[in-house]
């Protein structure tokens, strides 16, 4: 039977049942060999090395429909338990998560948890048609797994461009045995908003699918810098279930013979992401969940050493991050230590999260996120004492200062990749353009119906060099599923890297999570768009 078919009756069981985990084995065709499947044997002896301590944390996710007030705006959109960002998670490395998910979206709209940067097990990983079924609307699907690995981490769905509305929180796992000395924690989240102001992800998507030369733009798009051929965008709908989570029409923005640019941002660029600075209008831009004209506040004492905890959980948008009248010490990034750096300001990539060390002044302070390229800001607030909150619109000296970005950093040398040689490379091509909005790795669209037909092959136990090598005019934030790479030789211990237009980005893993893991663009338009492909582990 071929890959197709076997998973579209496996799929059809397991969502009659509400969802389910997939296979112990699979083989995408005659030309792929056997790869370990998400729940076979391979994953459950992994598993059973993750040390744990037999604490069990419980919690319940309930996804459904809200209307949030974002700071005087109100949004209807969908969140977690009522709230975005979604209530935090805390836990302890070694405990283990069990998180029973209630998808009560609209009709016909499923979904799943996807916990972006943890190394756990694959049939926990959250990725409707490759390592579970999607969990149908009325239906409910039990997360369990050991958190293994202290960090900051977060959880969002993997379905459609669901991320893009309110579903994600923050999972911050506690190490036991914390190095680092502060006296209190802010986790700060950071987002761009469109839904249920300007219209939804789904119509935004839409529109972009018709590419730069689709689009109603009253000139000539033909300048437009697109250089691979066009793919098809159909979604993923099986029979009247939408199980790539979209829920909208995907004509929703459609006008005359093309497209009105209602959603396509043009004329974005930053040097720091090397040209075009991403593909979509936000009205606004979020720490917390508020808008700067009505702000998070943190409030603390002068003199205090405070742990910041960055996750970038926007669609489209880079941060250039700053505390006006600080300095911010990075210990983190993606969950992992580095070898301490003074830095002004940091630039976020979508999925990235750095942790930060500031010993807070006297005063009223600014913390503003600038979306890089885009000419606009989020802002939230510390005060330590008296004095007037800024204006929403300040700009700390500190963004025009130095910016760190991961290149920069080394690993720390208790999580440092020991000295090995390469075992196999593979070449991730990154393609595609504007001009048809055909993002695809190695000119190659992800066929979510069909996940494993091409994928990018690993053998337990060997040391895994990947290149991403990005020919486009566009920056790309690539993250990879269930493992942490090293930027190059020393670098730092990432999940999530930003990979700049015509440059190449070497990465090395070691292979002990077997398993099918997705590899993609975490900007999610590029992602739905085609730019995935799957990382197997033969069986």
């Amino acid at each position: 039977m071929n890959s197709i078919n076997r998973r579209s009756l496996l799929l059809a069981g397991l969502s009659a049942a509400g969802a389910g985990t997939l296979a112990a084995c699979t083989s995408a065709s005659s030309n792929t060999p056997a790869l370990v499947g998400p729940s076979g044997s391979a994953v459950a002896r992994a598993d059973k090395k993750r040390r744990g301590t037999g604490t069990e944390r419980k919690v319940t996710l309930t996804a459904a429909p809200v209307t949030l007030d974002l700071g005087g705006v109100k949004a209807r959109t969908w969140a977690y338990d009522g709230q975005a960002p979604g209530k935090e998670i805390r836990i302890s490395a070694g405990d283990t998560l069990v998180a029973e998910l209630s998808n009560q979206l609209p009709t016909r709209t499923a979904t799943s948890v996807h916990w972006h940067g943890l190394a756990l097990r694959d049939d926990m990983d959250g990725v409707p048609m490759v390592t579970q079924g999607a969990v149908r609307p009325g239906s409910s699907f039990t997360y369990r797994f050991v958190a293994a690995d202290p960090g900051t981490y977060w959880f969002h769905p993997h379905s459609g461009v669901q991320l893009d509305r309110g579903l994600y929180a923050p999972l911050i796992v506690e190490d036991p045995r914390e190095p680092l000395v502060y006296d209190d924690e802010w986790v700060i989240v950071l987002d761009d908003w469109l839904d249920g102001v300007t219209g939804t992800p789904d119509e935004a998507l839409a529109e972009l699918r018709q590419g730069m030369g689709g689009m109603d733009m009253g000139g000539d798009s033909s300048s437009s810098s697109s250089s691979m051929p066009g793919h098809d965008m159909s979604g993923h709908d099986m029979g009247d279930m939408d199980m790539d989570g979209t829920g909208a029409s995907p004509s929703a923005s459609a006008s005359g013979d093309g497209m009105s640019m209602k959603f396509m941002l043009m004329g974005a660029t930053s040097d720091l992401l090397g040209g075009d600075a991403g593909d979509v209008k936000y009205p606004y831009h979020l720490i917390n969940g508020k808008v700067a004209a009505d702000p998070d506040v943190y409030r603390g004492k002068p003199g205090r050493r405070v742990r910041l905890r960055f996750i970038n959980a926007g669609g489209d948008t880079a941060y250039r991050v700053a505390l006006g009248g600080h300095r911010m010490t990075v210990t983190h990034t993606d969950g992992y230590p580095v070898e301490h750096r003074q830095t002004d300001a940091l630039l976020i990539g979508m999925g990235e999260r750095y942790d930060v060390l500031v010993t807070l002044g006297d005063g009223v302070f600014p913390l503003v996120a600038l979306a890089e390229g885009k000419n606009a800001t989020a802002m939230a607030l510390v005060r330590t004492g008296s004095g007037g909150a800024p204006d929403a619109t300040v700009r700390p000296k500190e963004l025009d200062g130095a910016v760190l970005t991961a290149p920069a950093l080394k690993a720390a040398d208790d999580v440092r990749l020991s000295a090995k040689t390469v075992d196999v490379v593979h070449r991730v091509e990154l393609t595609g353009g504007m001009d048809k909005y055909d993002w695809a790795v190695n000119g190659k669209k992800f066929d979510m119906n069909n996940p494993d037909a091409d994928p990018f092959l690993v053998e337990e136990g060997q040391r895994v060099r990947l290149d991403f090598a990005n020919t486009t005019q566009m920056w790309h934030p690539m993250h990879l599923h269930g493992h942490t790479f090293q930027l190059g030789s020393g670098g730092a211990r990432k999940d999530t890297t930003i990979v700049l237009p015509k440059k190449t980005v070497s990465v090395v893993f070691d292979a002990d999570n077997p398993g099918q893991w997705m590899l993609h663009c975490h900007n999610v338009y590029h992602g739905e768009a085609g730019m995935m492909a799957l990382v197997a582990y033969r069986a």
